[in-house]
C-alpha cells in the first residue's frame, strides 16, 4: 500500500486563512465540559448505590480529582499535548470498575468520543495536507472570484 498524499484537483495550495485546528479546540472543551458534569454526578451514583456503603473517601476523591482535571483542561486546550491530557484522561475513568462499573461505562462511552474526534483531526490533518480545504486556495490562481 503507497502512503502518499493525494494532492487535490486545484493543487496543494497554501496554509489555510483560517486553521480549522483551532476551531477544534472549541468542540474540544465542549466536550471536556460535558465529560466533567458526566463524571461529578457519579458522585451522586456513588451516595446512593447500596445505602451509602460505596461513599469511602477514596473514592469521592477520587472520581472529584477526575471531574476537576476534566474542568481544568477544558480551559487549557490551547497548550501543546493538550489532546494527549485529554485522552490520558479516560484512563483512570476506564479503570474506575474499583470503585463502581458506571465509572466504567461512562468512561467508555467519552473513550469511544475521543476516538471520534481523533479520527476527524487526523482526517482534517490529512484534508490540509493534499490542499483540499477551499481557505488554502483563496487568493491563489485557483480561486475563480480572481
Amino acid at each position: 500500500m503507497s502512503s502518499k498524499i493525494q494532492v487535490s484537483p486545484l493543487g496543494p495550495g497554501h496554509d489555510p486563512v483560517k486553521d480549522p485546528l483551532k476551531g477544534l479546540n472549541g468542540v474540544l472543551s465542549g466536550i471536556l465540559i460535558c465529560e466533567a458534569i458526566t463524571v461529578l454526578l457519579i458522585l451522586l451514583v456513588v451516595l446512593k448505590v447500596d445505602n451509602g456503603e460505596l461513599w469511602t473517601t477514596f473514592n469521592w476523591a477520587y472520581i472529584t480529582v477526575i471531574g476537576v482535571l476534566h474542568l481544568v483542561m477544558a480551559f487549557a486546550q490551547r497548550i501543546p499535548g493538550a489532546l494527549w491530557i485529554d485522552l490520558a484522561l479516560q484512563v483512570p475513568l476506564i479503570f474506575g470498575f474499583f470503585i463502581h462499573w458506571s465509572v466504567t461505562a461512562v468512561g467508555i462511552i467519552f473513550g469511544i468520543v475521543w476516538f471520534y474526534v481523533v479520527k476527524m483531526r487526523s482526517e482534517m490533518v490529512q484534508r490540509m495536507r493534499g490542499g483540499y480545504l477551499v481557505t488554502q486556495h483563496i487568493g491563489s490562481s485557483a480561486d475563480p472570484a480572481r
